[in-house]
């Protein structure tokens, strides 16, 4: 907010409420490295010139232009068509709450059901709910699905998921007294096999052989997806997962600092009573005019708690509409299109950076489509000879893997044209 009307006496007082002394006892939660106790700024300052100096302090910061980011891990940069913000930014849907009565919110319940119908239809499951928070929050969430469904306290995360998401499955299932285990094979104790396609490197795994091992031992097969990749790779129905979830950031959403994005979650329809939060249904009226209504509502705002499938999770309407307004503008073959023009860029870029001396693919035997992990020499400067560049460049997989010490991963999106190609290949050459 750029004015906060609330006197001393009142924060005074609401801090009193909440049993906390200070403002600072709001943030024990951020690490202090990463505070910042004040800005250094004269005292007596009008307004005005305090606004020049902040603008001044915000300049500062640096800004890679979108053709020029070569970073994923889980948030991209791509193209987003007006029609998104044309559609989003309507007042009847850019508003502080959703709304569910069906006879004030037809048009609110409308865009959730055509969103369910896409992801449905994208991940070719039965149905799909009315989107979750991110990634992340879904992965978790399905995981809980087959710990109910299947009675067992047991998680098998196989492969390089991405280590964010396995880290909120984690606090999830601390709760509940669920086990998450890393491996390949899951056995009699395991409710759910949890994979990535494409990983969290950007390789494609063997989607169909994982899910046959979860089905092997009576567990659920869950797909972590990327959206976009579905317009060239095998849809998780089918070859059998059970439950497909992944982020919809590419589905129309800036990064935005990592948020708020959408998650989505589509399942077969036996394990439709366990979907958490909301499902828009279509119905009929005395009439015989078609109309929608909120069918399931499997949380705790609607039902007793122990009852509910999940006590916190709530969907994204606003972000979940940008994703319905972008698959529907783009279409099949224009998502198409767009995964094809990352793969063969992505390509092109890995092609080049391995022929410099020095650099090798990591997993030269194994495909990706728009993300791939490369060796480079002197990891520590790679990126801060590009940053001066202006171009922002792969993400260090040590940081999660101390097993890939020395390995980034590289992204081609639609964004990155080939002179962005060359100017970043240049520039780790020079």
């Amino acid at each position: 907010m750029p004015y906060l009307v609330h006197s001393p006496e009142e924060r005074a007082e609401m801090l009193a409420a909440i049993g906390v002394e200070s403002m600072d006892g709001l943030l024990v939660d951020i690490p202090a490295a990463l505070r910042i106790p004040r800005l250094d700024l004269p005292n007596g300052l009008s307004e005005f010139e305090t606004m020049a100096q902040i603008t001044a302090l915000a300049a500062r910061n640096r800004v890679f232009p979108d053709r020029l980011t070569f970073r994923g891990g889980g948030v991209y940069r791509r193209f987003i068509p007006a029609a998104v913000a044309a559609v989003t930014s309507k007042p009847e849907f850019y508003t502080a709450y959703t709304p569910y009565q069906p006879e004030a919110s037809q048009g609110t319940l409308q865009a959730i059901y055509e969103f369910q119908t896409l992801i449905a239809e994208l991940t070719a499951l039965d149905v799909a709910n009315a989107s979750l928070y991110d990634g992340a929050t879904a992965v978790a969430e399905a995981a809980m699905m087959a710990y109910v469904h299947t009675g067992r306290k047991e998680v098998l995360v196989a492969g390089y998921v991405h280590p964010e998401y396995v880290d909120v499955l984690r606090a999830f299932g601390e709760g509940r007294g669920i086990r998450v285990r890393k491996g390949s094979e899951p056995n009699a104790k395991t409710a759910a096999v949890i994979f990535q396609q494409p990983d969290f490197l950007g390789l494609l795994v063997d989607a169909p052989d994982l899910t046959k091992r979860a089905h092997d031992v009576g567990a659920i097969a869950i797909a972590c997806v990327d959206p976009i990749s579905l317009a060239l790779l095998a849809p998780p129905g089918q070859y059998g997962a059970d439950i497909a979830v992944g982020e919809g950031q590419q589905l129309g959403l800036s990064p935005s600092y990592g948020g708020p994005h959408v998650g989505f979650i589509a399942c077969h329809k036996d394990l439709v009573r366990r979907l958490p939060g909301r499902l828009i249904g279509a119905s009929h009226d005395a009439q015989g005019r078609r109309g929608f209504v909120l069918t399931l509502t499997a949380r705790e705002q609607h039902i007793r708690r122990e009852k509910a499938t999940s006590n916190i999770c709530t969907n994204h309407s606003l972000c979940a509409l940008a994703a319905s307004v972008y698959m529907t503008y783009m279409g099949a073959e224009g998502m198409r299109q767009v995964a094809d023009v990352s793969f063969k860029r992505a390509h092109a870029l890995a092609a080049k950076l391995a022929a410099l001396p020095g650099w090798e693919l990591a997993f030269p035997e194994r495909q990706f489509l728009s993300e791939f992990p490369i060796r480079v020499p002197k990891p520590a400067v790679v990126n801060r000879k590009l940053a001066r560049k202006g171009i922002l460049g792969g993400l260090d997989m040590q940081r999660w893997f101390r097993e890939l010490k020395g390995v980034f991963t590289f992204t081609c999106t639609e964004v990155n044209d080939a002179r962005a190609i060359d100017e970043l290949v240049e520039a780790v050459s020079s």
